[in-house]
């Protein structure tokens, strides 16, 4: 194989790359954010429940980043991207017989390791070294809005897979229908999740990802490093610590996305397929956002992009625990905010990541910079479904959402403030 890879292969290399990327996290993450209302009914699950049974993932997969970026830097992604997605592939088979709390717990545990540790440091290396230099922002927008357009084409194909299984329980479904529709939407990302495990092996190439990139002239050959110099070298850059709260501020924030279907069901008053529906039509919002950030940072600087784009987050929380709905003008507000903020979400998720050019980390550090940043940005993993669902549950409709967006609006103060210091520290280097 040449050293130089050709566009239709570098094309088909993004998309199996962003097919997989989503589909890893279609069975943790997906039945809960676009099918909530009916998930808790089946499986008989608080909120707080719930919550914690995320918690648990959280706790395994804060684990895993770790040691998961130092084994990106040393094996190939391409072995352990496929052999990632199979066994997250295999939980499904568990997880369409409704297993009780305490095995939906372990359940989600074991995906906190499937899903990350051979996986995610894997997944961000191979896509910076895809785009380059030149392009980091454009990279990591394509790889997170390709991500939203998959799981809303997902998301859209299963609500169509329900609605026509139960055409006549548009509005309120009895428990066997929610269970029999449940079982049904499980199955397809289990079988999705196979499919992205074999295009991973078919597509991605055998070679070091060093190679993927198409201007391989500007990469030069490095010794091994060793792993624990490597580990201190990052953890002494105040740059790595910085981008990591930021991951973290935006993160809670695309968490507070999994609650916009029960906030619609709850405090809107729609019912459960429209809530699904709309929620996973919003997420068409993402590929938009994303690589339209990307874009835009590419030409004005990430980390100034980034602190406007937790400016206008801020202030979208703040008007939610603001508004009251149920009238004409209040109501047209509230659904012209709800796809606001789903678009400044997917807009900051796209290229945080791109940071790590921008503040001139070394390539060979990438994967462990990403485990370390990761270990910090995604503690809301742990924290932010237990602490979510333990406010709705104790203050039930209007009032428990608007102690959430208050929180949330605190949090994106403080993603400003991380990026807003960030930027200025890389304006100096320059």
């Amino acid at each position: 194989m040449s050293h130089e890879i050709s566009l239709s292969r570098r094309l088909v290399i993004i998309f199996s790359i962003v097919f997989a990327g989503e589909i890893i996290f279609s069975l943790p993450f997906h039945v809960a954010r676009f099918f909530r209302p009916t998930l808790l009914d089946v499986f008989s699950l608080t909120n707080t429940q719930l919550g914690d049974i995320f918690g648990l993932y959280g706790i395994m997969a804060m684990l895993a980043y770790f040691p998961g970026g130092a084994i990106a830097d040393r094996f190939s992604g391409r072995r352990l991207m496929s052999f990632s997605l199979l066994t997250t592939a295999l939980g499904g088979i568990y997880f369409v017989q409704i297993p009780s709390p305490t095995g939906l717990a372990l359940l989600f545990a074991y995906w906190g390791v499937t899903t990350i540790l051979l996986f995610w440091a894997s997944m961000i290396k191979v896509t910076r070294q895809w785009g380059g230099k030149a392009t980091q922002g454009k990279a990591f927008g394509i790889l997170d809005g390709g991500r939203g357009l998959v799981a809303a084409g997902v998301a859209s194909i299963a609500v169509l897979m329900i609605t026509m299984a139960f055409p006549t329980s548009s509005v309120v479904m009895n428990i066997n229908e929610q269970t029999s529709a449940i079982k049904t939407v499980i199955s397809f990302y289990s079988l999705l999740t196979v499919l992205a495990a074999v295009l991973i092996w078919f597509t991605i190439p055998k070679v070091k990802t060093e190679n993927l990139a198409i201007n391989t002239n500007s990469i030069t050959a490095h010794k091994q490093r060793n792993a624990i110099a490597g580990i201190i070298e990052v953890l002494k850059q105040p740059k790595v610590w910085l981008q990591a709260f930021i991951v973290l501020a935006a993160y809670c924030a695309y968490k507070s996305l999994d609650y916009f279907g029960l906030y619609a069901t709850t405090v809107l008053g729609i019912n459960e397929l429209d809530s699904a529906r709309m929620v996973s039509n919003a997420s068409y919002l993402r590929p938009i956002a994303a690589i339209t950030a990307g874009i835009i940072a590419d030409k004005l600087r990430v980390g100034r992009v980034i602190s406007w784009f937790f400016v206008l987050l801020s202030v979208s929380y703040l008007l939610f625990s603001l508004l009251l709905p149920n009238t004409a003008s209040s109501n047209l507000i509230i659904e012209a905010n709800f796809l606001l903020t789903f678009l400044l979400v997917f807009a900051i998720r796209g290229i945080y990541f791109a940071l790590l050019e921008e503040t001139k980390l070394s390539g060979q550090l990438t994967g462990t910079a990403v485990g370390i940043i990761s270990v910090v940005g995604f503690t809301p993993d742990i924290f932010f479904a237990p602490i979510a669902g333990r406010i709705i549950d104790s203050a039930p409709g209007i009032d428990g959402f608007n102690q959430l967006f208050m929180l949330l609006f605190g949090i994106s103060a403080s993603g400003f403030t991380a990026a807003y210091l960030l930027a200025k520290r890389v304006k100096e280097q320059v």
